[in-house]
């Protein structure tokens, strides 16, 4: 099976991918972890003020099958978290690198994002 890995994206080796948008970060899982995950029936996200810790976790994912952390790629201060998710969690499975994604972070540290994963990278890693 073939999974979409966009170009734009870095990735944590625990399937968070982080998007460079301008001065923001923004954050959600891969459509890999969404696919292992199956049917995403709940999301836990920070709220808009919170900080998060690169490699560290900042919330979690509950699917029919399990109950998973999620992590930080980046660190930094959450500048909106997803609000759709709460309503429909399910977003995440639809559309992971769209309407699925979780958190937008004011980035701490520029150096971190060297430190994911290319999209290729990923991609032999999941292979």
């Amino acid at each position: 099976m073939s999974f979409e890995i966009p170009d734009d994206c870095q990735f944590l080796d625990s399937h968070e991918w982080a998007r460079r948008e301008d001065r923001t970060v923004r954050i959600g899982i891969s459509d890999f972890a969404q696919d292992e995950l199956g049917d995403v029936v709940f999301v836990e996200l920070p709220a808009e003020g919170d900080t998060v810790t690169a490699g560290e976790d900042f919330g979690v994912v509950e699917s029919i099958k399990a109950v998973s952390d999620l992590y930080a790629p980046v660190s930094g201060t959450v500048v909106a978290a997803n609000d759709d998710l709460v309503d429909a969690p399910e977003l995440v499975n639809e559309d992971p690198y769209g309407d699925g994604w979780m958190l937008e972070v004011e980035l701490d540290d520029e150096s971190e994002l060297e430190e994911l994963l290319s999209p290729e990278e990923y991609d032999d890693q999941i292979a």
